[in-house]
């Protein structure tokens, strides 16, 4: 029963889950940008993180990329980037500032996707600020240096503490399975050609290897 599952996770887990949760996030200062991308997925915190920094002035336009996946086909049943859309759309932020890529069904292809969306739009950029979820930072800039390393790349989420985003989210163990998942992608996406390489340090990876024994794998790559 999920319950069960849920209490069985303990302040061992927390604690490494709280390591990986850091290191995921980028830490870096929003500052201007030739513009953003929205990062489609589960997590409409994106748009809301996105319209927040839309009205902060940190940039003009704001591609939200996305279609549709297994996990979000019921949630945003019209896709990913059209459901962030809407939502922008009613924060505030004007319909000529957003600009929509609906086929995206990876993180390259949000961004190699949404390029090709701002050059049909004549936009120049030298500069870009990626919107994600929390724990998909570091992912999101690595994949991003890697298919598009000319541009400038500066991440932010919703800024939530762990404890916060597991109650956003509704399921304990399911958040610590994504953390392992992601890290499992920073880790081997390099190798596949993905992504960038991005150090991993000794306890980053420690706390990887204690939740890997410990089950929490739903979210990892298949062979």
């Amino acid at each position: 029963m999920p319950d069960r599952e849920q209490r069985t996770i303990t302040d061992a887990h927390w604690s490494d889950a709280r390591v990986i949760w850091d290191y995921h996030q980028m830490g870096h200062e929003p500052r201007p940008c030739s513009a953003a991308i929205g990062l489609g997925s589960h997590d409409l915190g994106v748009a809301t993180t996105a319209a927040d920094l839309y009205r902060a002035g940190l940039f003009p336009v704001i591609v939200f990329s996305g279609g549709n996946s297994p996990t979000t086909a019921a949630r945003f049943p019209r896709g990913e980037a059209v459901h962030y859309r809407e939502h922008a759309l009613e924060l505030g932020v004007p319909g000529d500032a957003i600009l929509v890529e609906p086929k995206a069904g990876n993180t390259g292809q949000n961004v190699v996707f949404s390029r090709e969306v701002l050059r049909e739009a004549a936009i120049e950029i030298d500069s870009l600020l990626l919107v994600s979820k929390p724990y998909m930072e570091r992912r999101a800039y690595a994949t991003c240096r890697k298919v598009w390393p000319e541009v400038d790349v500066v991440c932010a989420s919703e800024p939530l503490e762990l404890d916060d985003y597991v109650k956003a989210i509704g399921d304990e163990k399911l958040v610590v399975d994504m953390l392992v998942g992601d890290l499992q992608r920073v880790i081997e996406y390099p190798k596949l050609g993905f992504a960038v390489e991005q150090e991993v340090p000794g306890d980053v990876h420690a706390a990887y290897e204690r939740l890997l024994r410990a089950g929490f794998d739903s979210r990892l790559l298949t062979s």
